[in-house]
């Protein structure tokens, strides 16, 4: 976004009458606006052109706006509101740490939803830097913002779903969890899987940041039970 360029929105929506309403409100308060029908043109737009911020609808086409969330979260800080047509739904989704900046249920005003998409871009606009919020644990640092991990001040190549695993369970310390719950959270909480899916993205993650991946500084096993994080 430049000084001079109005911010421009991406809406990635699957209804034509909310598009209409939503981008008539968005041009009436001077926003740049695009729009995507289905969740791979939206990512597709969102790479070639990155918005300033995205409106994205959970319930699409092709691609899921779950997806769509956690490929735009896992390549880049673009602000995302969700929109969802359930609130306990979009309440699961936030503890899931998918990385969505905030949501509105529908059906929702269109003044409420333009106020909550300024709130968003100020707070992304002001925010002191790209590493607030970072956690540290002596020689790891977590910098969720940024998706990224760093031992020793070297930063580790980890995939999304070790990130996430990492972050779960650092943002729980001490907290022991199961396979499941850890599927569960950070999954999906509709995943049909095993724990040894768990186990695996454990193991890799213990290579890429112990020291010691058989006797473990940071992510435990809990024998009997499941991992947990010790600080």
């Amino acid at each position: 976004m430049g000084s001079d360029s109005p911010p421009n929105i991406l809406i990635v929506e699957d209804e034509p009458i909310v598009v209409e309403v939503i981008e008539r409100y968005l041009r009436r308060e001077g926003y740049a606006v695009s729009v995507a029908a289905d969740g791979a043109a939206g990512l597709a737009r969102a790479r070639e052109s990155p918005p300033d911020l995205v409106v994205l609808d959970l319930m699409l086409p092709k691609l899921d706006g779950l997806e769509v969330c956690r490929l735009l979260r896992a390549e880049s800080n673009v602000p995302i509101v969700l929109v969802t047509a359930k609130g306990e739904e979009a309440d699961k989704i936030l503890g899931l740490g998918l990385g969505a900046d905030d949501y509105v249920v529908k059906p929702f005003s269109p003044g409420e939803l333009v106020a909550r998409i300024k709130a968003v871009l100020r707070r992304a606009q002001f925010a002191p830097s790209t590493d607030a919020g970072a956690l540290r644990f002596g020689e790891l640092r977590i910098i969720p913002r940024r998706r990224i991990a760093e031992v020793a001040g070297q930063e580790v190549e980890l995939t999304p779903k070790e990130f996430d695993l990492l972050l779960h369970l650092a943002r729980h310390p001490n907290q022991v969890f199961t396979r499941e719950q850890l599927l569960d959270a950070v999954w999906d909480y509709e995943y049909v899987g095993e724990g040894s899916t768990v186990t695996v993205h454990v193991r890799r993650l213990r290579e890429k940041i112990e020291s010691d991946p058989v006797r473990p500084r940071w992510v435990k096993t809990v024998w009997g039970i499941g991992y947990k994080f010790a600080p």
